[in-house]
């Protein structure tokens, strides 16, 4: 697998990961879902049709990752990234104080999980000479 395969695939993980919510207020999140607590009516077919793309945006991604790397490579990949971010934070390079950071740091795990599950296939199938295929019947 080319590295710009894998990049590509992780833009597109940020892409929905942060689309869907971040901390910054710009989101489905907080134009779509948060307002329906005021208001019930707010809600009109744009956002439902954007909520219903992202919906399987995450269908898909979070299919083709338990199929690559299934919920322990999942895990696995959040522990190294969880080491990596308690490092950084020994080493003082982040603030951990920060609840903003916290939740960009988590959205960021979730998008690395999503594009590492969306890529392993092409790595196995590079590293084994075996392509994955899912058993029908």
């Amino acid at each position: 697998m080319a590295w710009k395969g894998f990049f590509i695939r992780l833009i597109a993980s940020v892409a929905l990961v942060y689309a869907t919510f971040n901390p910054t207020g710009v989101s489905y999140y907080h134009w779509a879902l948060a307002p329906l607590v005021r208001q019930l009516d707010s809600f009109d077919a744009l956002k439902f049709l954007i909520g219903v793309v992202l919906f399987a945006g995450w269908v898909v991604f979070l299919q083709a990752t338990r199929r690559s790397i299934g919920w322990k490579g999942a895990l696995l990949v959040a522990a190294v990234c969880a080491g990596l971010i308690w490092l950084l934070a020994e080493q003082h390079m982040l603030n951990t104080a920060s609840g903003t950071v916290l939740t960009h740091l988590g959205l960021a795990v979730a998008a690395i999980i999503l594009a590492i599950g969306m890529s392993w296939s092409h790595v196995s199938r590079r590293v084994t000479g075996q392509a994955d295929t899912d058993v029908v019947g």
